[in-house]
Formats: C-alpha cells, sequence, structure tokens
C-alpha cells in the first residue's frame, strides 16, 4: 500500500487498506495524531477511518492514576 497525498480523496479498496493500517497502529498504542501523521492523513479523517474500521476509541486525556501524577503532590 502506498500512502496517499495529503489531501487526496481515497475510495474502494485503498480506503479499506489505509483503515487497516490506522486501526494497526492505533491499536498498538499510537494516538489518532500520531497515527494521522504517519498514514499522511488529518486527525478528522483519521477518526473516521479508525471509526469506519470498528476500533472502539480510547477515552480522551490519557493515563491517569488513582491519586493523580506524581508531579501533581
Amino acid at each position: 500500500m502506498t500512502i496517499p497525498t495529503p489531501g487526496a480523496v481515497v475510495t474502494g479498496a485503498d480506503r479499506e487498506d489505509l483503515a487497516a493500517k490506522a486501526k494497526e497502529l492505533y491499536l498498538t498504542g499510537c494516538t489518532i495524531q500520531s497515527t494521522a501523521d504517519r498514514i499522511g492523513r488529518s486527525y478528522g479523517a483519521t477518526r473516521t477511518l479508525l471509526l469506519e474500521a470498528g476500533v472502539k476509541l480510547r477515552p480522551r486525556g490519557g493515563m491517569r492514576g488513582r491519586y493523580g501524577s506524581a508531579a501533581r503532590r
């Protein structure tokens, strides 16, 4: 799969391949933004691809400890 140029419309099998690549990256721990950077799409387009691929998105805000971060103590 070749990564399309930014702004190019991606349809059909190429879109499915791109969604699968985005899903793979996101499920291995990448953020939506870092996934977008790697596949050459915007944040919104990447989020849409992930949802089309059936990914359950992680909640916003990252990891939070029970008592907050160590920096706040």
